[in-house]
């Protein structure tokens, strides 16, 4: 039965004795029926280029081995002509069982009372292309791959594109006149530019671009290769598109996932100051440069007194919160080229990255202790903070992370010990 779609404007020809003036024609002339994809009616010419005897031996011709593809290929033909009025393009015949490709016309029109879908088929014999010729075999099947595929003269001006280019890029999607259709397809004008200077120039490759298409902008992949008119012999350049727009956005997805995660590694997720991992990776960085440079790095252990009794007393999440007020504190004490990390429980780390004298560690620790005896309300409690601290130097006291926090740790123990509230340096 004929498609759903609209054919009303095709010439409907209810019987084979409307064709009567068709036997006068000496070139091959047949009718070709979609829906039952089989031969309706073909002309003298057409029975002798099939070998056959009679017109019904035509008709009865068994197509049931043929291809899903060569199923495909005589509906979209149909359904460019239905479009276009008339398709020109060249075709593989296989009379005697011997391949032969010919200049094809096809229109469409509606056949018998049932109005099957049809297609009239009109083959000049003056004008046979030869047996295989390479080039026109390339465009028969660039004509039928899904993917967008168009040839184009240097100037960028098309020649042939198939059906999924047709649909890719409609030519009523563009208006402007100032280029060429080539390099109107590209989201960026300039991209397009330079790409068609690239292949006047002789290259050849494959290139991402981001391409304006129907479905709004897209990303392919364009492989583009010289080719020539298997007519005239032009040079010409075949494009070839893929669209990746999903992987992109996929692998795009993926990645950006993976910052969010790196992100939430590198910073403490109850405070907001940077993390133990984050800080092991920039001393790592911070250490190679001061070893090249022979400066001095501090590193300060902060760990806060009886911090416990806050959350046996007032519950964990007033804990939480003196946690919270205790980086704000410590953070607006240094610079912006420190660096502050919880690394744990009531732990913090600042690394002073460029302060080679004791004494600028020192004015840190002491502001430190300026900053956290200011009292701090929580549940209508008032409570008074206070943090013992080591210091610890680079090189003196370790080469490397887990040295100078060992070393700093030790001595904020030591603090501990002394009655807390206050700040030793490292014993080297």
């Amino acid at each position: 039965m004929a498609s759903a779609h609209n054919y009303d404007h095709l010439v409907h020809i209810q019987s084979h004795d409307e064709l009567k003036h068709y036997e006068l024609i000496p070139n091959v002339v047949w009718f070709f029926d979609l829906d039952k994809h089989g031969w309706w009616w073909g002309n003298p010419a057409a029975v002798k280029f099939w070998g056959l005897d009679s017109l019904q031996q035509l008709i009865d011709k068994d197509l049931s081995g043929d291809t899903q593809g060569a199923r495909d290929r005589t509906r979209q033909t149909f359904d460019l002509a239905a479009a276009e009025g008339l398709t020109v393009d060249p075709w593989t015949t296989y009379p005697n069982g011997k391949p032969k490709t010919l200049l094809m016309m096809h229109r469409a029109v509606l056949l018998g009372p049932e109005k099957h879908r049809g297609i009239i088929a009109f083959i000049n014999e003056e004008v046979k292309l030869g047996e295989q010729p390479e080039n026109l075999l390339l465009m028969e099947a660039m004509r039928y791959t899904r993917v967008p595929a168009t040839t184009f003269t240097l100037e960028g001006q098309p020649v042939v594109e198939n059906p999924a280019a047709t649909d890719t890029y409609p030519p009523a999607q563009f208006n402007s006149t100032a280029q060429c259709p080539f390099v109107a397809r590209f989201a960026n004008v300039n991209e397009g530019l330079a790409c068609l200077e690239k292949i006047q120039a002789g290259e050849e490759g494959r290139w991402d671009y981001i391409m304006q298409t129907s479905h709004g902008h897209r990303r392919h992949s364009l492989d583009i290769r010289r080719t020539r008119h298997p007519l005239n012999g032009d040079f010409l350049f075949l494009v070839v598109e893929y669209d990746f727009t999903e992987r992109f956005e996929a692998l795009q997805a993926v990645e950006d996932a993976r910052a969010r995660l790196h992100d939430m590694a590198m910073k403490d997720a109850l405070t907001g100051v940077h993390s133990l991992r984050y800080m092991q990776e920039a001393v790592q960085t911070q250490i190679a440069h001061a070893a090249r440079h022979h400066h001095k790095l501090w590193l300060i252990f902060v760990d806060l007194d009886e911090f416990k009794a806050v959350n046996d007393q007032l519950g964990h999440a007033a804990g939480d919160t003196v946690l919270r007020e205790v980086a704000q504190r410590l953070q607006s004490a240094v610079r912006n080229e420190d660096l502050l990390a919880r690394i744990g429980g009531d732990e913090y780390v600042v690394l002073l990255s460029d302060a080679d004298a004791e004494a600028d560690a020192q004015a840190v620790a002491e502001r430190f202790m300026e900053v956290l005896k200011k009292p701090i309300t929580v549940l209508d409690h008032t409570l008074y903070v206070s943090a013992s601290m080591g210091i610890a130097q680079f090189p003196n006291d370790g080469e490397d992370m887990d040295a100078l926090l060992k070393a700093a740790d030790k001595a904020m123990y030591r603090v501990k010990h002394g009655g807390k509230n206050g700040f030793v340096f490292a014993e080297g």
